[in-house]
């Protein structure tokens, strides 16, 4: 399973995705049903207003599902299999076609489902595996950006400093005008989390890519750019970065749930458009629980290979929700000797540098329970001694509260692991004994609630 259409028809299988039958605009409607849905299951939306085309979205809106694309019956082993992919990236299959190129055609993004989706913003495109080469085509990069609607054949956009940034900046050194790119819609779900990976400038992620798909991944030529996609991507667009043709872009909402300052960034130029005769545009909602997982899972990976360096207990790494899945974690640990939870936390704030607050708990914690966790802030934290306090460093420009162009911020470890100076009972928790006959009870009385 390599394919989005197969992830799809999986998904609907297990009773993990909703159809949408009836009628709903790009402008608001589909990304309000989206949000009220993605946790629970993907959304296929059947008809839309103002394109022919149908939307799906929500595909990866949890872990379970997440696991599912990866062939992973459960959770257990996910880091392992996102780092090892990262560690032994494997060269995909070039096949000469692909479903891909059932169509192929002038650019007009006025025929697409491109979605508006909070108040204040322009039609975005979301979920676009962007693919570029260094002008001597020795290193190909693939990454995940935003695209800002400009006009029927011409996009804004976004590039922060990482290695689609370092390519352009090679391409005006190199005396180029331009930098081609390919821009793949609607890729297998191990596609955009490779995209999103923090791999090495010079690892081409199609490599991880292909390890997470267990070397089914196929990719095929573009017809106007001399780059790679995804053989069976349901829609490329084929164009070039204008390298010194700048627009505002923006507002659009990140991780944060707020919108992101309006900068000048680049236009792109569509040169061509190659996609599937009835192809699935996937929309991937700012700020929802499907953008926070793909952007933040190798990031928790990372985050867990850097602790159990240093505390190898480490049980388990959780970039939280109210955390917008990437400035906040919990981690639980089997403590083993004072000073455990401390290096945990600085080994954190080292293995993802966007990190903001860090907690570290013991491993009889929920990390997925908010109140445990704040419960083991309230019984088992003291500021004087277990606050870890670094200033003036460098975060996250997505944090509204730092500096947003230079990410300058501070940056504070909670160690709310239990003392082991202390007796152990006396942060044990009170518990009251159940037998089957007040099980059957609980039981009842839940069903009587309806």
């Amino acid at each position: 399973m390599s394919g989005l259409r197969e992830f799809i028809g999986r998904l609907e299988e297990k009773g993990k995705l909703v159809r949408v039958k009836d009628e709903v605009s790009v402008r608001f409607e589909a990304a309000a049903i989206i949000k009220e849905f993605e946790r629970e299951k993907a959304i296929y939306f059947e008809k839309i207003k103002e394109s022919n085309f149908h939307v799906v979205a929500g595909l990866c809106g949890s872990r379970e599902r997440l696991c599912m694309a990866l062939n992973l019956a459960s959770t257990d082993k996910l880091y392992e299999k996102i780092l090892e992919a990262l560690k032994n990236p494997t060269k995909p299959q070039i096949v000469s076609d692909g479903e891909v190129k059932e169509v192929l055609e002038k650019p007009n993004l006025e025929k697409f489902p491109i979605l508006t989706h909070y108040e204040k913003e322009k039609p975005y495109i979301t979920s676009a595996v962007v693919s570029a080469k260094s002008p001597d085509g020795k290193i190909e990069n693939v990454s995940v950006h935003r695209f800002q609607v400009l006009g029927r054949d011409k996009l804004a956009i976004r590039i922060v400093p990482r290695h689609l940034y370092r390519l352009c900046r090679m391409a005006e050194e190199a005396g180029e005008k331009t930098l081609k790119i390919a821009v793949s819609i609607g890729v297998h779900p191990a596609v955009i989390l490779a995209a999103a990976s923090p791999a090495p400038f010079g690892l081409n992620e199609y490599w991880i890519a292909n390890t997470l798909l267990n070397g089914k991944l196929k990719l095929t030529r573009c017809e106007k750019v001399d780059l790679n996609v995804p053989a069976d991507a349901e829609i490329v667009f084929e164009g070039e970065i204008v390298l010194d043709e700048l627009v505002e872009e923006g507002p659009l909402a990140d991780l944060t749930q707020t919108y992101d300052a309006v900068r000048l960034q680049p236009v792109v130029r569509l040169l061509g458009v190659m996609r599937r005769e009835n192809c699935v545009y996937h929309a991937l909602l700012p700020a929802g629980f499907e953008h926070r997982i793909f952007m933040g899972l190798f990031r928790e990976a990372k985050i867990w290979d850097s602790v159990r360096n240093v505390v190898p207990t480490v049980k388990a790494v959780r970039l939280t929700d109210g955390g917008c899945g990437w400035l906040h974690a919990v981690i639980s640990i089997k403590k083993q000797l004072e000073g455990d939870g401390k290096n945990a936390i600085l080994a954190a704030f080292a293995g993802h540098p966007s990190l903001k607050h860090v907690v570290v708990v013991d491993e009889d914690i929920d990390i997925e329970n908010p109140f445990e966790v704040e419960w083991a802030l309230a019984t088992r934290f003291q500021g004087d001694k277990d606050m870890v306090v670094v200033k003036g460093v460098r975060g996250s420009t997505l944090d509204p509260s730092a500096n947003q162009e230079t990410g300058e911020t501070t940056k504070v470890g909670f160690d709310a692991t239990k003392s082991l100076s202390k007796p152990a009972e006396k942060f044990e928790r009170v518990s009251i004994p159940e037998n089957e006959k007040v099980k059957g009870l609980v039981r009842k009385l839940r069903e009587s609630f309806g």
